[in-house]
């Protein structure tokens, strides 16, 4: 039986590694110590924890924190506990059965349904970009005063700068969005530092109200922030770049090895997103707290900084630039890292064989063109533009389930992991995470159509 499955596994991997260009071209020490094994299994997590912090998530967390203060500060610490969870099991996942998510699904269904797949899943990674390319424009307008729609043109180029890269070698990669999160980090820390948050009720925060559950509009932003954290294309990805490292797959102690330090680092860059998120919605609650009606935009914030009504006697320009730069690089992080989903799921759930450059061209493409559409349509106003933001949240919802159930199906299941199946404990929480997310991305839904008629 064991061999059968291995054979199936094997036919099915012959169709190509994931992300076959970096599939296991980093080396890793055999015998070193925790410290430098960390350093050469890290990177990974940086890319997967760009997505927790991405533009979509900054107006959410700074509209928390205007609309009801620190409240929400216990949403934004269990969105990233639950956050923490899946992408180890992704990254899990990939390790043992050295295939990512999308190739997991497509070896068990028919070409009929992995279409169907690769249509949501693409739908949900171009709802995921519409807030990346959104404000990397309007980063783009706000420091450099380029028109909105020459902005959205400029992000098609961003795959040139993946390409350039990837020919430097993937940790430069590494590097480069671990420098970019760096630069978000210091600006906001600065920022928050700025403003002076009551420590003691930023700290009682992170303890659940009742308030939450019982106040309709804290309900529906909190649903908002979790929509807005835990990210379906993430645990595609993950699946995908924990394959990187090169591994003895034969030998249960290296795979074991492979998952701890995987886990390790995607658990360290997953509490610096948390960090970022938190202090966004401090920074929202310490400053904009009471205006949150005038706050819905990232040009609003990027004036609100500026303006000695709202923020008081920190306001200058100085604080609304360094928001634009921010900005800028979340935005640049997070077009990398979707044109490389959109890769996995194409490959995975297609099984296409297209030269590089043109799967990332069509990617991107596939990503930039409702907001194009958009911008061209309405003339390049920022708020119509900022608005399919909310809209882009329903594919996100419809999309997380079918990404959620798979992966927590295929690594409780001894036949798919073996000796590395989940922990029983790890199974029924998994379980229940799928079930009650699946529940409120229901309700958001239903809400963001409501919304719209």
């Amino acid at each position: 039986m064991k061999k059968e499955k291995r054979k199936e596994h094997l036919v099915h991997y012959a169709n190509g590694p994931s992300l076959e260009e970096i599939n296991s071209t980093i080396d890793v020490p055999k015998d070193a110590g925790f410290i430098k094994t960390l350093f050469a299994f890290s990177g990974p997590g940086a890319l997967i924890a760009v997505g927790y912090m991405d533009p979509g998530n900054w107006i959410t967390s700074i509209e928390g924190g205007s609309a009801f203060k620190y409240n929400l500060l216990s949403i934004v610490l269990l969105s990233s506990l639950i956050a923490m969870m899946l992408q180890y099991m992704a990254a899990k996942l990939g390790i043992v059965t050295r295939m990512d998510l999308a190739q997991n699904m497509r070896a068990r269904t028919g070409r009929k349904t992995g279409i169907a797949l690769w249509i949501t899943t693409e739908l949900a990674i171009m709802a995921t970009d519409i807030a990346e390319i959104i404000g990397s424009a309007v980063a783009l307008q706000l420091i450099f005063n380029i028109p909105l729609l020459m902005g959205v043109l400029i992000t098609i180029f961003d795959v040139m700068l993946l390409m350039l890269l990837m020919k430097l070698g993937f940790r430069k990669i590494e590097a480069f969005v671990a420098a970019l999160i760096l630069v978000i980090f210091v600006v906001f820390t600065y920022q928050v530092v700025l403003s002076q948050p009551n420590l003691p009720e930023l700290f009682k925060g992170y303890l659940p109200t009742p308030s939450i559950a019982t106040n309709p509009s804290q309900l529906t932003l909190a649903l908002g922030i979790i929509g807005a954290t835990v990210m379906p294309h993430n645990l595609f990805l993950h699946s995908a770049l924990s394959q990187t490292r090169k591994i003895d797959h034969d030998n249960p102690k290296e795979i074991k090895k492979a998952i701890r330090f995987v886990g390790w680092d995607s658990n360290i860059q997953l509490t610096l997103a948390f960090v970022i998120n938190s202090l966004l919605l401090v920074l929202g609650a310490s400053l904009f707290y009471g205006h949150s009606d005038n706050l819905g935009r990232f040009v609003d914030l990027f004036h609100a900084l500026q303006n000695e009504q709202i923020v008081g006697s920190i306001a200058s320009p100085v604080l609304s630039m360094l928001f634009a730069v921010a900005l800028l690089a979340s935005g640049q992080n997070s077009t990398i890292t979707g044109t490389m989903t959109g890769e996995v799921v194409m490959e995975g759930f297609l099984h296409l064989k297209l030269p590089l450059w043109l799967r990332r061209v069509i990617t991107r493409g596939l990503a930039v063109l409702p907001v194009i559409i958009c911008v061209i349509i309405y003339g390049g106003k920022e708020s119509a533009v900022e608005g399919l933001l909310l809209y882009s949240q329903v594919f996100l919802s419809i999309a997380l389930p079918i990404s959620m159930i798979p992966l927590t199906l295929f690594t409780s299941d001894k036949k798919v992991m073996g000796e590395f199946t989940n922990k029983k404990w790890m199974t029924i929480l998994a379980w229940a995470i799928t079930i009650v997310l699946t529940l409120l991305n229901f309700r958001l839904i239903v809400e963001t159509i409501n919304s719209i008629f």
